[in-house]
């Protein structure tokens, strides 16, 4: 039983060894951190067009990882800010915006969740109104006559089959 433990924890190290060398070491900022501050600055602006749901400077995606070194390239290049997100709008279009600007193309984007909503307000409540009016017409009383045809369909006896199985 401990030539098992000892196999055991010798597993665990060797396995524990490999994943620390097959570990990527963190790529270094660069040297001035005011140019990673202005980065980062630029980067908040930017979605991560894998996360979708994520600024590129939040993100660790391999192509927000790459728009980062674009951003950072760019001001070194001598870009301000306004070029860049210019540059990066005219490559991947408004929806690298992280707030993508009020126009006709954007429209969509910003009210289209507002028209969800009320649409799908507006189909609940034809539903519910639908329901309440059935479930009304099935507890009216019934009149005289469907009274009167009921009694005769309850009291008329079935045919019975003569077969026999």
């Amino acid at each position: 039983m401990a030539d098992r433990v000892l196999r055991a924890l010798a597993a665990c190290a060797v396995a524990g060894a490999l994943a620390t060398a097959a570990a990527q070491e963190a790529r270094p900022l660069a040297a001035d951190p005011a140019l990673e501050a202005r980065v980062f600055e630029i980067a908040h602006d930017l979605r991560c067009l894998v996360c979708q749901n994520e600024t590129i400077a939040a993100s660790n995606a391999d192509l927000a990882v790459d728009l980062r070194q674009q951003v950072r390239e760019q001001l070194l290049a001598g870009r301000s800010p306004d070029e860049i997100r210019a540059y990066m709008v005219e490559r991947y279009g408004d929806f690298v915006l992280y707030k993508p600007p009020f126009k006709p193309l954007t429209w969509l984007l910003w009210v289209g969740p507002f028209l969800l909503l009320a649409g799908m307000a507006w189909i609940m409540a034809r539903t519910l109104r639908g329901r309440r009016v059935a479930a009304a017409a099935a507890a009216m009383p019934l009149s005289d006559s469907e009274a009167q045809r009921a009694r005769e369909l309850l009291a008329t006896p079935e045919p019975r089959s003569t077969e026999t199985r």
